[in-house]
């Protein structure tokens, strides 16, 4: 039985220079999410701000049924690091 595929950026591509290693062009996601919302940016504002708080209750119902053991010491954290 194979073990199943997981998904990860290419470490290839990847460099030092971009604050997240995972989408490096940040011009084009914000390009995207104003056009997403038809250049409407108090809508794609509000949309982003509801996907945050949807995630953040996400996150906080995972971390109430969620085991100590399970995560081997792991917490969640609702603030982003500083960079």
């Amino acid at each position: 039985m194979q073990p199943a595929k997981t998904l990860e950026p290419h470490r290839a591509r990847l460099d030092q220079t971009w604050p997240d290693q995972a989408w490096p062009d940040q011009a084009w996601e914000v390009e995207a999410v104003l056009a997403w919302h038809d250049d409407n940016a108090k809508a794609a504002i509000r949309s982003l701000l509801d996907d945050c708080k949807h995630l953040r209750q996400q996150l906080a119902l995972a971390e109430s049924v969620m085991s100590r053991g399970m995560a081997r010491g792991w917490a969640p954290r609702y603030e982003r690091d500083a960079l």
